[in-house]
């Protein structure tokens, strides 16, 4: 790529389902190698230590004051997001996570905050919007083949997680449901693409208040619903497009495209943002017909992690990185708003600064 690259040494902990996947990532890229693991089921951290040759297991105490740790890479659930960051940033070490940056804005702009006293880097989840799916829909979009943005849509339906997954408890508990769990996907793109966001208008429901553990070897079990499952925002960017959110676990089936951007010019039909890949299509007043747009920009087969290398790259060069902690804070404080908005029923500002990060202007092969 002819970039700078950052040797960074990473210490992951959380060695639950997600990690299998930043895993096989990770293990392409030399200059990020994984030296320890901790998780509370050891049997788990032995099973993915097995697939880096070198990389010991042991606790998060000793992991995070391992002189051959640089970068924790933060794969909690939820509830451990921001507590773990602010541990391994007192220890001296950078952080990227797993989405949401923390529990609570509030608990964010502390990560934040001590991050930047300390001088080191914090990035978070998605990196999906680094693929070539939305930066080849940015790349249309920046060179103005649908004019000016005017709204977009984004709309994620499920009925629920609990139907594959073998512990989804912690879905349905704060810092879950289908907001802060899927919403960040949505809201990350929809910033790479229109910018940030100036002020939410929300309405949400929890249509019921237990679910049902469908897969693995607690199926058929009965768990409470401490969140609302269905949520419908409103965001006004600071541009001035309007983009219309749909974030449901109560829906089991809908033909809504994932997202979409309307401009004076023509329409924009953007992949699953949950993706790396996926066909961009445009329709413009010119040619009066969707067309599907070849891949041109991003991280081309990228996978979860690829945040850790750009934000590497980043380091090297001393350049902002894409997938940022301001980003995710931003996106925190979307949702938490969001959510503030609906439960008082009035449209709520967001109080966050955030840039719309640079765009990746070519395809990534070599990562």
């Amino acid at each position: 790529m002819g970039e700078p690259l950052n040797d960074l040494r990473i210490g992951v902990i959380g060695a639950g389902a997600i990690s299998g996947q930043y895993s096989r990532t990770l293990a392409r890229l030399p200059h990020l190698p994984i030296t320890s693991i901790a998780d509370l089921n050891p049997e788990r951290a032995q099973t993915l230590a097995a697939a880096h040759p070198g990389a010991r297991t042991e606790t998060v105490g000793q992991l995070l004051a391992a002189d051959d740790v640089d970068l924790v890479l933060n794969l909690t659930v939820p509830a451990g997001h921001g507590e773990i960051a602010l541990a391994a940033l007192a220890a001296g070490k950078h952080v990227y996570g797993e989405k949401p940056l923390a529990l609570t804005l509030d608990e964010g702009r502390k990560v934040l905050q001590v991050a930047a006293d300390q001088g080191l880097r914090v990035g978070c989840a998605p990196d999906t919007v680094l693929g070539t799916g939305i930066q080849t829909a940015r790349s249309l979009l920046d060179a103005g083949r649908i004019g000016t943005p005017v709204a977009a849509t984004a709309f994620m339906t499920t009925p629920g997680h609990e139907r594959w997954h073998p512990d989804p408890e912690f879905l349905y508990r704060p810092g879950g449901g289908p907001l802060l769990d899927m919403g960040p996907y949505y809201l990350t793109s929809l910033v790479h693409l229109l910018g940030p966001v100036a002020t939410v208008t929300g309405v949400c429901a929890r249509p019921t208040s237990s679910r049902v553990i469908g897969s693995g070897p607690r199926a058929g079990t009965a768990f409470g619903v401490e969140v609302d499952t269905h949520v419908t925002g409103i965001l006004v960017h600071e541009s001035g497009a309007v983009s219309t959110l749909m974030i449901s676990f109560d829906v089991w089936a809908a033909r809504l495209p994932r997202i979409e951007v309307y401009g004076s010019n023509g329409s924009l039909s953007v992949p699953d943002p949950n993706r790396f890949d996926g066909d961009v299509a445009i329709f413009t007043v010119e040619d009066q017909q969707w067309q599907t747009v070849p891949p041109s920009a991003g991280y081309v087969e990228g996978g979860r992690g690829i945040g850790i290398t750009d934000l590497a790259q980043a380091l090297a060069a001393k350049t902002p990185h894409r997938v940022s902690g301001d980003l995710a804070l931003h996106v925190l404080d979307v949702m938490e708003t969001l959510l503030r908005a609906a439960q008082e029923g009035r449209t709520l500002p967001i109080s966050t600064p955030c840039e719309r990060p640079p765009g990746i202007e070519s395809l990534l092969t070599d990562w």
